[in-house]
């Protein structure tokens, strides 16, 4: 196995491992309740998020660290730009599970009422909003526009990253000026050609990786 198949696959596998976090749909419902944080029973699906969120963050990084070597030889700026969206992104990740695990904490030693636990929990929503809406729109056009000029993947493939960022941001705008609800079902539509790009992406390079022709 060549160096450059070798980017694809582990690259490939990050993009694939950046959808472990989509059980938190259901894992994080109870911890919006006002009174969870006052209430009794197991936090496992809480923590259980978090880790998945993690695992979600680290592959976010991993996979612009990974292409790096590839995207610069055509686009240096623009490559280095993505690693620090991705590093932003996966930033902000991190904040809104430390929110979540302070929720928990909090529910644990007793020290809390449920007051704070909304307003952690808001916190969460918000930087949520910020991490996983508008830095993966940001991070698919510029992604989709070097794999678009490059075409080391099928051009049909980058465009889908490139037009699926504007109905994200659109959504992220909004949620953000109260037009529509963040968990409403037009706020999930926006983000669904996003995750068809990452989703294909990840696919493509685990079972095809680069046109090699396109790497000189």
């Amino acid at each position: 196995m060549t160096s450059n198949r070798k980017i694809a696959l582990v690259a490939g596998i990050c993009y694939l491992l950046t959808f472990v976090s989509i059980p938190t749909l259901a894992l994080y419902v109870p911890v919006h309740s006002p009174n969870y944080i006052t209430g009794h029973g197991p936090d496992t699906a809480v923590i259980i998020g978090g880790v998945l969120e993690i695992i979600v963050a680290l592959a976010g990084i991993s996979t612009a660290v990974i292409l790096y070597p590839i995207l610069r030889k055509k686009h240096e700026s623009a490559a280095i730009g993505l690693i620090a969206a991705r590093i932003l992104e996966s930033g902000t990740i991190f904040v809104g599970v430390a929110f979540l695990l302070s929720i928990v904490t909090l529910r644990q030693t007793g020290g809390g009422v449920g007051a704070i636990g909304q307003t952690l929990a808001i916190l969460y929503d918000r930087i949520f909003l910020l991490g996983q809406s508008f830095m993966p729109a940001i991070c698919d056009l510029l992604l989709g526009i070097m794999l678009y000029r490059s075409r080391l993947v099928p051009r049909a493939l980058a465009l889908i990253g490139i037009i699926g960022a504007i109905p994200l941001l659109a959504g992220y705008f909004a949620i953000l000026f109260g037009f529509i609800g963040q968990h409403s079902a037009l706020a999930g539509l926006s983000a669904v050609l996003v995750a068809l790009f990452e989703f294909s992406l990840g696919l493509y390079l685990v079972i095809n990786g680069f046109k090699l022709s396109l790497l000189k």
